[in-house]
């Protein structure tokens, strides 16, 4: 008899620290589009994180301490959840996002456009995010093709925000 993959619940996500950050703090659990709810989830939390004092520069150190984090994390709440990648752990985008927010101006539209950005290398995943989203596994592999889809956000917005 095989076991299917649990469906996370806010059980779950109470069950644990590393659920709940794996979670994204329940965005993970809203359904359509996990990913995107935790991508969303990152913008308040930047806001929090500026108006103490951690924006640009600071903001894009702390993200490499929250990566490590979400090796963590995202390793024990994927075992937990029977799959390594479940679409419901989003710490890996909400990093990801903390980290091209760090670079792009504090505006709505520079925000947003980081936003739909960021989504789009997440969601298609050109090479080599699709190749690291296949060979490299547990929590590093989870959280390793975020940020490099967030790296090539960056590019494509340095291109594209002097036009908005």
């Amino acid at each position: 008899m095989t076991t299917l993959p649990k469906k996370p619940d806010w059980r779950f996500l109470l069950a644990h620290p590393a659920h709940f950050l794996a979670l994204g703090f329940g965005s993970g659990l809203i359904t359509p589009a996990p990913g995107t709810w935790g991508s969303i989830a990152a913008l308040p939390l930047a806001v929090l994180l500026g108006w103490l004092g951690v924006g640009g520069v600071w903001l894009a150190w702390l993200s490499l301490p929250l990566f490590v984090l979400g090796v963590w994390v995202c390793d024990v709440t994927g075992k937990a959840l029977g799959v390594a990648d479940s679409g419901h752990i989003v710490w890996d985008e909400i990093v990801a996002m903390l980290l091209v927010l760090a670079f792009v101006p504090a505006t709505a539209t520079a925000w947003l456009a980081a936003l739909l950005v960021f989504r789009l290398f997440d969601i298609v995943k050109p090479w080599p995010i699709r190749w690291l989203d296949a060979k490299v596994h547990g929590g590093f592999g989870v959280m390793l093709d975020d940020v490099v889809a967030a790296l090539f956000a960056l590019l494509l917005l340095k291109v594209v925000l002097p036009y908005l």
